[in-house]
Parts: structure tokens; sequence; C-alpha cells
């Protein structure tokens, strides 16, 4: 399966793939809305991001697209935003543990958690928009779409933050209904769900400022189904979420002020895939009957034209790597070249 997808940077041509990839991620996918308009010009940016065109190279918005190299067709997609929190605020609730204790009342003492809003992400670098269609998950696709966007931070470290976070979507229903909102945004926001969430993905949060609550909220007065959400990720979210665990990334007891998601942190040197690539020279060959081959992914290691592909790659000495000829095809790349392979383990 070593050049059955190939992640490459995202085209203005690629709106209606992109447009069929929203109608698929389902309610409450935030990073992909239904717009044709707001798509058109995150493909916009993400091209200028590519080509280094925008005034700051670490305020880049990068979105990769999953593309079937048999077929031509875009299946899916991930993204990485270099600065968060940099043209917008970017709200969430930190959980805070409250200490309670009286002497009058017997020595009771217990502790009570509490939902904080904040803005303390200024400047992260945010991974996420991690979207397959249905019938192309599995066989290593998922780890492709993930781990391409640590290969593009090894591949321009300079435009991206020490600082990663990834916000995963919270739990919401086929029908958009969350129990999170429900119990909670509903009251301060007096709207639906779909409604808030359209506004964060296209407005600049001001109402979020106007709206949300000043004071702490004491998580122990929330209805049961609202507690049994906070931290918790949507159901098709749990393999993005072992994925990013797999990488280092910790649940940073903060979620997300709409769905309850959570949101998970880590330092951009600490990340697996980033830590065991290698910087190698390419070598053409026949990788399937050698012993010493591993399943791996190869990237171009450059931009603005950043390829990454799923392979069997054999070591050649200390700096080099075989990959086979249609792997350099779809990483439009030639033997000899320099590019950048992370290997599992035996």
């Amino acid at each position: 399966m070593a050049t059955t997808y190939v992640m490459r940077p995202s085209r203005p041509d690629d709106l209606d793939a992109l447009m069929h990839l929203a109608e698929l991620s389902g309610p409450g996918f935030t990073s992909l809305p239904v717009d044709a308009p707001i798509l058109a010009e995150r493909l916009a940016k993400s091209d200028r991001a590519f080509h280094g065109r925008q005034r700051n190279l670490q305020y880049g918005k990068y979105l990769m697209m999953m593309e079937h190299t048999a077929t031509g067709q875009v299946v899916g997609c991930s993204a990485v935003k270099a600065g968060t929190g940099i043209d917008q605020p970017f709200f969430n609730y930190r959980i805070i543990t409250l200490a309670q204790a009286s002497h009058a009342a017997g020595n009771l003492r217990f502790d009570m958690d509490a939902l904080v809003l904040t803005n303390e992400y200024v400047g992260y670098t945010e991974v996420g928009t991690l979207f397959l269609k249905p019938d192309h998950r599995g066989g290593g696709a998922g780890r492709l779409a993930a781990q391409s966007r640590y290969l593009l931070m090894a591949a321009a470290p300079d435009r991206f933050s020490d600082r990663v976070l990834a916000e995963l979507r919270g739990v919401v229903d086929d029908q958009g209904v969350s129990p999170f909102w429900e119990c909670l945004g509903r009251h301060f926001f007096r709207m639906d769900f779909a409604d808030a969430d359209k506004l964060s993905a296209t407005t600049d949060n001001q109402f979020i400022m106007d709206l949300m609550p000043r004071y702490p909220i004491y998580v122990d007065v929330l209805p049961t189904e609202a507690r049994e959400v906070i931290g918790r990720c949507h159901a098709d979210g749990v393999g993005a979420y072992k994925l990013l665990q797999w990488e280092g990334f910790e649940f940073d007891r903060t979620v997300d002020i709409f769905d309850g998601g959570p949101l998970v942190a880590a330092q951009r040197r600490h990340i697996k895939t980033i830590q065991e690539s290698r910087l190698v020279t390419v070598e053409a060959g026949d990788t399937g009957g050698d012993p010493e081959a591993r399943q791996g992914l190869l990237s171009s290691n450059r931009l603005p034209d950043f390829r990454v592909t799923l392979g069997k790659f054999a070591r050649r000495g200390e700096a080099g790597v075989a990959a086979s000829p249609d792997v350099l095809d779809a990483l439009k790349i030639k033997a000899g070249s320099q590019a950048r392979v992370w290997m599992r383990s035996k």
C-alpha cells in the first residue's frame, strides 16, 4: 500500500472536494463548516502559507489533502495552524480544583472542580481538521493524515511554535445536540449549538466575550448528562485521540466551551514523530523482499510542494534509505534527493 495515498498541500481548486468532506464530517466539526465562502478562504490562506506569502510566517494556516493516488480523488484532510489566538481569541474552559474546608462543621474538607473561562493558548501551534471518508479509514491512512502534520513542522520548524495543542470534538449526537451545551451554554447564549458553532467558525468570537459567564462554574451543580461528557471526545474522534496520546500529547484539563471536548498539548520537541524522524538521501530500489525493510512515512521535506506518503523503506548506511520508484513518483522527488523518513520500530 506504499503509494495508495499521498498527503499534499491543498489548492484553491479543491473547494468541491473540501465541501464534500465538510458535509460528511457531521455536526460539531467546527473546522469544517459547510460554508463555501469560508472554505474557499481557508484554501486561499493555506496556499499563501505554503508559498510563504503571508506577512508573518508564524501565522500560517496549512491545510493538507489526502489524495488516493490511483484515482486522484481527495479522500481526507488534516491541518496545522501555526499560531492560535493571534487573529482572534481562542477561548476555553480550564478545569480548576477548589479546596473547601470548615473547622466549624467538624473539620469537613472536600475538593470541587470548577470551569473558568480562559484565553491562555496564544501563539500555540494547533493541529486539527483530521477527517477521512469512512471507506478510506484503516490500513495506516489515519496515521498518514496525522503524522504528516508533524513532518511538516520538522520540515520548516521556524514557522511553528515550540508548543503544540489539539482540540477534539466533544460529544454531539447525530442530530447535532450537545449535552454540555444544552445544560450550560444555551443558558448564556440563547441559541442552538449549531448556531453558536457556526458563529465561532465564521466570526472574530466577539460574541463569546459579550455573552460568556465571567465567574467560575462549579461542575457539581451541572446536570449529570453534562458532567459525564466533560473532557470526552466524540466517538469518531477516539482513533485520533489515541494517535495524539501515542505522540505524547496529554490532556491539559482544558475543554471546549461549546461541547466540552478535551484539549491536549505537547512540547514540539517531544512529539514522537518529530523525535524519531531523520533526514536521509533517497535511492530507488525494490524493498518488498528486503528483510530489514520497515513500514513508515517518507516526506519530500520541502515547501511549498510538501508531500508525504506511506511505504516500506530500508536503511542504506547511516544517512540513506531505499524506496520504491512509485514512492518517489508520488513525492515528486528523484533518487539522490534529500527527504525525511519516519520508520516503525521493529
